[in-house]
């Protein structure tokens, strides 16, 4: 038996949505959280670019997204960076620097050259029929304190090559189905990416197994207004450049370190001009409309900053920040 196939993400976010919260198998209530609950609950994206679902209602942050799986790729655990993004995660860090749980870089990327994720690659490269290549996230002590609020919820990440093509799979605790969910299969599904263009093999589905696919109960009415929402054509999904390769990981994390602590600003003319594909430039130019609203107290994104990001891109800031956007006349 084999999980449903979607050909997009939008698909199968809004499927999870509906089946976690009108037909939930569950109630649960654990570390004070009431939630709707499906046991074993997979699906299978045929296409692993249309990773971002196109719902207002949603409010997808976009910019943490890319900083999350940028952040794994650097193999940091410390809050300093993703901190900036989503404040919320600080709470997490025990000791006030470091996650624990939350932060897969350490366990996936480092170190640098002899990693989990370096191995698999090298094992596939070696045998590309190989059955072997899975990387481990969630270590056997992490639930030993029933204090620690940081745990990490997937458990591993499997690669297959086929056909020429790299087939990931995701097996996994627990996802929040309205929040985690989406998250987790942004940046898996961008390291299947990445990971397939070290290989130099095509990118193949992505599969996401979930033991307990949970609705926090204060989340219910968001979830009825997305799935309330009409049905949208998927947005177009750009392919990662040819090209992409370690050193441009590093490129995009010191453009996005830069902006973060202050230390420039980027016009849409400069980050044209960066040797970048367009499509990194694209990230950097989120990182460029985060910092305004980060830096800038309540002035409205720059025109000619938010006129120069792909219309997916605008539409979703538009969405998730309204009150910083520029009037009508300052657009033109």
């Amino acid at each position: 038996m084999q999980p449903p196939v979607f050909a997009t993400f939008h698909d199968a976010y809004r499927a999870v949505l509906e089946l976690v919260s009108t037909h939930p198998q569950h109630e649960t209530s654990t570390r004070g959280n009431h939630s709707r609950e499906r046991l074993n609950v997979s699906f299978t994206l045929a296409d692993p670019r249309h990773r971002t679902p196109a719902l207002a209602a949603r409010r997808t942050n976009i910019v943490f997204n890319y900083a999350e799986v940028l952040w794994y790729l650097s193999g940091r655990d410390d809050v300093e960076m993703i901190g900036y993004y989503a404040p919320r995660l600080r709470t997490l860090a025990a000791d006030g620097r470091r996650l624990t749980g939350t932060a897969y870089g350490p366990r996936l990327f480092a170190p640098r050259g002899d990693s989990q994720f370096d191995r698999a690659l090298e094992l596939l490269g070696k045998d590309p029929d190989s059955k072997r290549a899975a990387m481990t996230i969630m270590r056997p002590g992490e639930f030993a304190d029933p204090a620690n609020p940081d745990v990490a919820c997937t458990l591993a990440v499997q690669f297959l090559i086929r056909a020429g093509h790299l087939h990931t799979v995701v097996f996994m605790r627990g996802n929040d189905a309205l929040i985690g969910l989406l998250c987790d299969v942004f940046s898996f599904t961008f390291l299947a990416e990445f990971a397939a263009l070290q290989l130099g093999v095509g990118l193949g589905t992505y599969t996401h197994h979930v033991a307990s696919m949970h609705l926090n109960t204060p989340d219910l009415p968001q979830a009825q207004a997305i799935l309330a929402e009409p049905a949208a054509p998927p947005a177009p999904a750009e392919a990662m450049p040819v090209g992409t390769t370690w050193t441009t990981v590093a490129q995009i994390l010191h453009w996005e370190e830069q902006l973060r602590a202050g230390r420039c600003a980027l016009t849409a003319a400069q980050v044209a001009a960066l040797p970048l594909e367009p499509y990194w430039q694209q990230v950097v130019l989120l990182w460029e409309v985060y910092r305004q609203i980060t830096h800038q107290g309540g002035q409205p994104i720059t025109a000619e900053v938010l006129a120069a990001l792909t219309p997916q891109h605008r539409w979703l800031i538009a969405c998730r920040w309204p009150d910083r956007l520029p009037s009508t006349g300052e657009r033109r």
